[in-house]
């Protein structure tokens, strides 16, 4: 586990996360360790189960696979050594269409589509550090989902390589999932 206290100013990497306590949840984002929130609220269960449900139906016979966390998604600069990154995620929820990005410790390179399940003590890191974060590896949807709110919120990868205005969604709606055709995720269910 990494003694924050004692060392405020050090950037970690991939390599020192590894050595950390397994019973503790932590990320790295530009080489700041971030302890993970404790375990999720039934409401954040509920709606994190129901998305992953209507996403794992829909690819069971597709090449992209659907995965829910804790999943390690290593976001390396170019011709970066693995163990060097300062960028070490755990998105409530990823899908990866390109299997060479999949290892036994998890996803290396951009997902392409993540789900981040809004808690009050994660609102502005999945707002603002993760937004940028997967914006500049190319992720190319991201949604932040806010149960208390029941609102879906999606940045989509722009040709220009930036996130264009997001488009909002509600309990009232179904969405058409641009990246997987055919996907409709029925937000009724998921906000029920």
């Amino acid at each position: 586990m990494p003694l924050l206290q004692n060392e405020p100013d050090r950037i970690f990497t991939y390599k020192d996360y590894l050595t950390w306590n397994d019973n503790e949840r932590w990320e790295l984002i530009k080489g700041v360790a971030y302890n993970m929130a404790p375990a999720p609220s039934v409401n954040h269960q509920r709606v994190s189960m129901e998305l992953g449900r209507q996403f794992a139906n829909f690819l069971s016979d597709k090449p992209c696979e659907v995965f829910s966390a804790p999943l390690d998604v290593r976001l390396p600069e170019p011709n970066e050594k693995d163990e060097d990154t300062e960028n070490v995620v755990q998105p409530d929820m990823v899908v990866v269409c390109d299997s060479s990005k999949l290892d036994k410790k998890g996803c290396k390179g951009a997902p392409d589509l993540i789900i981040e399940i809004v808690s009050p003590a994660s609102a502005s890191i999945d707002n603002i550090k993760k937004m940028n974060l997967y914006e500049k590896n190319g992720v190319k949807e991201y949604w932040i989902v806010h149960p208390i709110y029941k609102i879906v919120t999606i940045y989509k990868i722009m040709e220009n390589g930036l996130y264009g205005k997001p488009e909002t969604y509600s309990e009232e709606d179904k969405i058409e999932v641009e990246l997987l055709k055919g996907l409709t995720i029925d937000l009724g269910l998921v906000f029920c």
